[in-house]
């Protein structure tokens, strides 16, 4: 495939790739049957969607792509035995993990049992002291109190915790990779179970605890009753779909767009009040669950109160909510400062390890288990490579991993635990988690090393830059990213649309916040855009475009809606540019 616009060396050192000849002609027909505008035909193209189902992509409707809960295994059961427990009054504990999956998925149960006039205990593990997923201790404490333990988004590997629960029933509902040998309980819902068929293996366990509510509202109907108005709770498996980077595809794509559709009511106050808080002074989009939303409600289990996002988002009591909040947002202040002192150091780490092996790879002691995930990930865009970093206490290391497309993390790292180079570790595809000795640390990361260039981890170079086409300043309009929109969300599997607007002279720069870039440019026509680059001087956007001199670039990025003081307009979102006169 040819460079687009012959670039095949950016400003960032990223080589532009549009669509290919296939897609090229895919687009052609959409436009022409379709009489879509090209440029949304060239975003369906590249989805691989044809001209019979253009126009029910653009409009998914849920009930059309809501898969049967029943082909999950066990899902039967567990409906059957949460419906009993309620139906009893039987004291029901839920065991969530402390990201924002876990969160939404324990606010799910929590809200549905609260408009059935019952209730639950929530238990949340704190990450530093006990780790992710259930421990003995917390689940014997816990059945001996109730009759019903729910782990969700956890407990798929927690044989010994769930034998510990002596005297209770224990349920999981769960999307992390199982082993072959499952906990002995009531039931284990999880479509990334071994012997499941995946075809459902994209969804979070917010998804997978939404299907168990529509098998139990299916139950009740069955049986003359009525149970509360799932539709209304899809915001919170949105929020839980994009925080948890699950690929935007198939139902994934109708939960979050109704989902965003419940956000914009402002009914839930958790959500209402992170809005607030984090200055949304608008109808949400997938990119502010990403950004805004979903950080927030992390960083209380990450580096505070391991419960306050979950609570926070299955309170009814608006006062309470943004008394959270508040603490959230703090907290998210606190996370980002340890965050970046913990960046720079892993990646300093890694530059002198080497960046060109199959894995990037950091590792010291107090480096905060709270947020060696986000620096994972910082590490992983920087060099797209999967990486791993550890932070140390004593003897004992706790660490997370991301991965890039096409290479399996987390079943190299449970590979890595069965062969006991962990002391132990789990996961899906793009991230993982682990718990080593200081004595494993050298020879896991070797053999992580090595079964990860087996995936052909060491053969990729820097990313290239997908783009979707040229755009002029004047056809970038307002209507046309409303149109863009209908194709969307756009996240994980589903990259928002980029266009390149070639050969532009820069009419503006001006350095903003830390290390940013706003500028305007123009093709000489009538319309001016304005942009914004962020990282600008880390990047090396910012002093190309500054010292232009007249040259011409080309500019790539994403086009959105700018609302300022009531009004709209179109900025670029620009990521990346190169000369024009190479």
């Amino acid at each position: 495939m040819a460079d687009f616009l012959n670039v095949s060396s950016s400003i960032t050192g990223r080589r532009w790739v549009g669509l290919s000849n296939e897609e090229e002609r895919l687009s052609e027909a959409l436009s022409q049957k379709t009489d879509l505008p090209p440029p949304v035909a060239r975003i369906l193209a590249r989805r691989g969607v044809g001209p019979e189902r253009a126009h029910s992509f653009l409009a998914p409707a849920l009930r059309d792509l809501l898969p049967d809960p029943r082909g999950l295994k066990d899902m039967e059961k567990a409906a059957a035995q949460f419906l009993a427990a309620v139906k009893a009054r039987a004291r029901i504990a839920i065991f969530a993990d402390y990201d924002v999956d876990g969160g939404s998925s324990a606010a799910l149960l929590i809200d549905w049992l609260r408009q059935m006039g019952a209730s639950a205990t929530l238990y949340v593990p704190d990450r530093i002291d006990e780790g992710y997923g259930p421990n003995d201790e917390a689940m014997a404490a816990l059945a001996r109190d109730h009759d019903l333990i729910i782990c969700v988004d956890c407990g798929t590997l927690s044989h010994g915790p769930v034998a510990a629960a002596i005297g209770a029933d224990v349920m999981i509902l769960d999307h992390h990779l199982a082993e072959a040998h499952l906990p002995d309980c009531v039931a284990v819902v999880n479509p990334n179970r071994q012997d499941e068929t995946g075809e459902l293996a994209h969804l979070c366990a917010a998804g997978v605890v939404f299907l168990m509510l529509v098998e139990a509202g299916r139950q009740l109907r069955e049986a003359g009753a009525k149970g509360p108005d799932l539709m209304a709770m899809l915001d919170l498996v949105a929020l839980a779909t994009v925080a948890d980077v699950a690929p935007l595809v198939g139902v994934n794509r109708a939960f979050v767009r109704q989902g965003l559709k419940i956000m914009a009511r402002r009914q839930r106050p958790g959500i209402v009040a992170l809005a607030d808080v984090g200055r949304l002074d608008r109808a949400p989009t997938s990119y502010h669950l990403g950004f805004v939303l979903g950080p927030r409600v992390n960083a209380g289990g990450r580096i505070g109160e391991a419960d306050l996002g979950a609570r926070l988002l299955a309170t009814a009591d608006p006062s309470q909510a943004r008394d959270m909040a508040a603490r959230l947002d703090l907290l998210n202040t606190d996370r980002r400062e340890i965050e970046a002192r913990v960046r720079e150091a892993a990646l300093a780490q890694a530059e002198e390890r080497g960046l060109e092996a199959p894995l990037v790879w950091a590792a010291e002691d107090g480096w905060h288990p709270g947020v060696v995930g986000i620096v994972a990930s910082r590490l992983k865009e920087a060099t797209n490579r999967p990486a791993i970093v550890i932070g140390f206490d004593g003897d004992d290391g706790k660490g997370s991993g991301r991965s890039i497309p096409g290479v399996d993390l987390g079943a190299s790292i449970q590979k890595l635990a069965a062969e006991g180079l962990l002391v132990k570790g789990g996961g899906h595809k793009m991230a993982a988690g682990l718990s080593l000795t200081r004595a494993q640390l050298e020879p896991a990361m070797a053999r992580l090393s090595e079964l990860l260039d087996r995936q052909g981890a060491g053969a990729t170079g820097p990313a290239d830059l997908r783009v979707d086409g040229v755009l002029m300043p004047g056809g970038a309009t307002v209507d046309l990213i409303e149109q863009l929109d209908a194709a969307g969300p756009f996240g994980a599997s589903a990259p928002a649309p980029r266009f390149v607007f070639p050969a532009q002279s820069i009419r503006f720069t001006k350095p903003v916040g830390e290390g940013h870039l706003k500028l305007s440019f123009s093709d000489g026509g009538p319309v001016t855009l304005d942009a914004i680059a962020f990282n600008a001087r880390a990047t090396g956007l910012a002093a190309a475009l500054e010292a232009h001199n007249g040259r011409p670039f080309h500019l790539a990025g994403r086009i959105e809606i700018n609302h300022w003081q009531g009004r709209q307009s179109v900025q670029l979102r620009l990521e990346d540019a190169a000369p024009a006169d190479m």
